[in-house]
């Protein structure tokens, strides 16, 4: 299904609602980074609007995702952020979610630092390896995640400081090194989409560089361009428009996930 066929008629129903804000445009960019994935868990970590993807997907249109609170627990519900799920499937130990990331059953949409034209990112050092200037996360699980897992990225502020022509550290791997590797990292490596503020970018292209793949409303491609350190590929013709939610998911937005609006801390209009 394309943007253009989701939830036409819904999005006209939209008209007597408060229009929707960039923070809820995002939300649906990245949840459908999660279409199509069926039972598999959907882990968004890089802030609420990974979170509150991951929770519409499946409420709408991708009912066999599995969530959890973000530590531990396998949820039967879907709680608004802040809130304890009234309905506990499951213990998620350590070990069984490692086991589920060597399996490939997990979706994760992480955060970066820095990300490259082939989709290598940092989330490790800013500098040079024997001297950074900035110490952050460490690699962390980025390694196993990206060649393991499909994997997403939001960054809630796309500039030329984390669009970067070469990262300072590879901790998540793109699809120029994994080739290089060999099947031991190509053969299950599935980098899906990049979402900022301004748009979704993929990898969508012949030699798999990063592609601008729709801008948000009221962004210019221009605005896009001048804030990504690296050329980017773009689709034939004009550069579509990242599609607005529904009116239904916009209710379950505003009054199911987060009627505290934290969304709109990340992404602030």
């Amino acid at each position: 299904m394309t943007s253009d066929q989701v939830g036409t008629a819904d999005r006209a129903e939209t008209a007597g609602a408060a229009p929707p804000t960039r923070a809820e445009v995002c939300v649906v960019a990245c949840a459908e980074a999660f279409r199509g994935d069926g039972e598999i868990l959907a882990a968004g970590i890089g802030g609420a609007i990974t979170v509150l993807a991951a929770r519409l997907a499946r409420l709408t249109f991708e009912p066999d995702l599995i969530t959890h609170d973000g530590v531990c627990l396998l949820t039967g519900d879907v709680p608004a952020l802040g809130e304890d799920p009234e309905v506990v499937e499951g213990w998620l130990p350590f070990r069984d979610h490692l086991w589920l990331v060597l399996q490939g059953r997990r979706h994760v949409m992480l955060g970066a630092s820095q990300i490259g034209r082939h989709g290598d990112s940092n989330i490790s050092c800013i500098g040079e390896w024997a001297r950074p200037t900035s110490q952050l996360l460490g690699v962390r699980g980025a390694p196993g995640n990206t060649v393991c897992d499909p994997t997403s990225y939001w960054i809630p502020r796309h500039s030329t400081r984390v669009f970067v022509p070469k990262v300072d550290m590879v901790s998540g791997v793109g699809y120029a090194r994994a080739a290089e590797a060999g099947p031991s990292a190509s053969r299950h490596h599935d980098l899906r989409r990049v979402v900022t503020n301004l748009a979704v970018l993929d990898f969508a292209t012949p030699d798999r560089t990063m592609r601008l793949a729709s801008v948000h409303p009221g962004v210019t491609v221009e605005q896009v361009v001048a804030g990504t350190g690296f050329e980017l590929a773009m689709p034939g013709g004009e550069v579509p428009v990242t599609r607005s939610p529904t009116a239904e998911e916009l209710r379950i937005i505003r009054e199911v996930l987060d009627p505290r609006s934290l969304r709109d801390r990340e992404v602030p209009e």
